[in-house]
């Protein structure tokens, strides 16, 4: 299936590109590569979700945070790829977590957005990953993440 299908066989639409906040673009690319900018988890209603993981939000909701994050990058994704998300390979991914110094669940939170992409984009969406804490991330927001991608041939 194409990503567009199993984006709607999901019942997951892409959200609007918000303006980057900062002297940054949304990608970059190069050659067969596209870098995206660190993006954080932004709700349907334009807010951000905010909190230090592992006292004020759980695991659980941040992995939802993560996937949110996600959909965010694979709008990102599809307009660095022309408009064609299955011309898309994610090749790799940093997640940041906004967590406490105990918090060693950086892995089950970022897999939000990692199982987002295998679930949209198959095998295209596996991709090399790094999970970490950070004592803080821009607005408090309780995630943060980044990804390099391959644009296949059309």
């Amino acid at each position: 299936m194409s990503a567009e299908a199993n984006l709607k066989a999901l019942s997951l639409t892409l959200p609007e590109m918000p303006a980057p906040i900062a002297n940054y673009v949304r990608f970059k690319r190069v050659g067969e590569l596209a870098y995206l900018s660190g993006q954080g988890p932004r709700r349907p209603d334009g807010t951000q979700a905010t909190g230090k993981v592992g006292r004020d939000v759980t695991w659980e909701e941040a992995y939802e945070h993560a996937k949110l994050t996600g959909l965010g990058l694979l709008a990102a994704m599809k307009q660095a790829a022309d408009g064609d998300l299955d011309r898309v390979e994610v090749i790799k991914v940093l997640g940041m977590v906004n967590a406490t110094p105990e918090f060693g669940d950086h892995p089950k939170v970022i897999n939000g957005c990692s199982d987002l992409f295998v679930a949209v984009l198959g095998d295209r969406g596996r991709h090399a990953r790094s999970a970490v804490g950070m004592g803080s991330l821009p607005g408090g927001i309780t995630v943060e993440i980044e990804v390099i991608i391959r644009l296949l041939d059309a």
